[in-house]
């Protein structure tokens, strides 16, 4: 029970931390193209590297899928938020999506692969 008030208690402040991010503007980008497939096949490799990683440091499986996932998902949102900065293509919550769309995938490819 405490460990979901955790959960709930965190859930406005990264709203809160993403609202506040300082992008300084947003890509005007489309669903596909080349670079959604690269974020999709990065975020799947970087997922299923990150649970690997968790695997072979002797944790156990939820803490290494969670650690798979928020890799890869943190990885792709520091890259979205580097995009955002004055020089850069602009935050995209498009690519974001791929992100977390491959990310999903490498998690249950890895389990799939090693269950």
């Amino acid at each position: 029970m405490i460990q979901k008030l955790s959960v709930v208690c965190r859930l406005p402040f990264i709203a809160l931390i993403a609202g506040c991010s300082g992008c300084t503007h947003f890509a005007n980008d489309q669903w596909t193209g080349k670079d959604k497939a690269e974020h999709f096949v990065g975020s799947a490799v970087l997922a299923a590297a990150g649970t690997a990683y968790g695997d072979h440091q002797g944790w156990n499986e939820a803490r290494s899928r969670s650690f798979g996932l928020m890799f890869s998902v943190g990885l792709g949102a520091a890259k979205e938020l580097y995009d955002s900065r004055e020089g850069g293509s602009g935050w995209s919550w498009k690519d974001f999506s791929w992100d977390i769309a491959g990310a999903a995938v490498g998690y249950s490819a890895y389990h799939l692969t090693h269950n």
